[in-house]
């Protein structure tokens, strides 16, 4: 092999052991080196993700990228946040533009499996309900036969209009928009006769309208939405720290571990607190993560109750009773494995 050729061969070889290098690099070691999070978020519903008009994040979704962000960093601001339309959400997070989509969005199976895709944990269970105008006299789903119905493209609400209607020999049209934004404003200008989406989003856009008491929702609701934060398949660590961190977040509110009183808890002699807290055994290390990685969340976060309230409870303009989100031993369905 003559000298020019031995040195082609050498460069060859180093550009595929560079690309191996990189395809091997973990998520987690990728948001180390570039020292931030990059969380894909909605383009605006409030209580879940939503920016004022100084570009400041808030929700119960960003709570979740600024829990990653300050168990790794024990720094909740090292978080970039790309807002994406529903049809955009998990295209973005296949193509490694965002780490993370904690974008409401729901766990079905088909996201689940053949997409390149991992549901991590739910933080939100919500369902699908209806909307209509108070003057209409409309009083259950059952009356809307035939009308008009708003909804946001890329959705499983679409698909459970299709199922709903079919199931209940009903006729019905659809109009889809890209954006929650275009389909309320559709809406309110009397382009549907019914707008239909997450009641949580009913609700949080319902005070957006010029005549929200003109409003009503119908009592049925007709899907499960269990929603949370998704990861590309492959990285079973960062799959683990996504679901983990939100299992933190429960977890600090089941064991009554607040932001107020982390400092008492971290002296606490309740073993579960201990472990939780990193006092006790080293369960962030096989996370990649440190020993106090919780009580970094707590400190800068809160727990999961906490977030709730100032997002989506009595602290939030909202004022959406957690119903089924309450703790499982507060009456509801939300529960967490042990740290142990």
């Amino acid at each position: 092999m003559t000298a020019s050729r031995h040195r082609l061969f050498a460069a060859f070889a180093g550009l595929l052991l560079a690309g191996t290098a990189a395809q091997a690099q973990t998520t987690l070691e990728r948001v180390k080196q570039r020292g931030q999070l990059i969380c894909g978020t909605s383009t605006g519903i409030a209580g879940f993700s939503m920016a004022d008009g100084q570009g400041n994040w808030s929700g119960l979704d960003v709570d979740v990228c600024r829990a990653l962000a300050a168990a790794i960093f024990d720094d909740p601001a090292k978080v970039k946040f790309i807002p994406l339309a529903s049809k955009d959400r998990l295209t973005a997070l296949q193509s490694g533009e965002i780490d993370v989509l904690p974008r409401t969005t729901t766990w079905t199976l088909s996201r689940d499996a053949g997409q390149g895709l991992n549901f991590t944990a739910v933080n939100y269970y919500d369902g699908q309900g209806f909307q209509v105008r108070a003057k209409t006299g409309v009083k259950s789903v059952k009356d809307l036969n035939g009308a008009s119905i708003c909804t946001v493209q890329g959705t499983t609400n679409e698909l459970n209009l299709s199922d709903y209607f079919r199931v209940n020999k009903m006729k019905y049209e659809v109009v889809a928009f890209q954006g929650i934004d275009e389909t309320v404003k559709a809406y309110e200008s009397g382009r549907c006769d019914a707008i239909s989406t997450d009641i949580s989003q009913l609700v949080s856009y319902r005070l957006k309208m010029s005549d929200a008491a003109e409003h009503v929702l119908l009592p049925e609701v007709i899907s499960k939405e269990p929603i949370g934060p998704y990861v590309r398949q492959g990285d079973d660590e960062w799959f683990d720290i996504v679901r983990w961190t939100v299992f933190a977040l429960v977890n600090a509110e089941d064991l009554g571990v607040t932001k107020a009183n982390l400092a008492e808890m971290l002296k606490s002699e309740n073993p579960e607190i201990r472990r939780l807290l990193g006092v006790e055994g080293k369960f962030g290390v096989g996370l990649g993560l440190t020993p106090d990685w919780i009580a970094r969340i707590v400190r800068h976060v809160g727990n999961y109750g906490e977030s709730y309230e100032r997002n989506l409870g009595s602290g939030s303009r909202i004022n959406l009773p957690r119903g089924i989100n309450n703790l499982w031993s507060k009456g509801g369905i939300q529960f967490a494995p042990p740290v142990r």
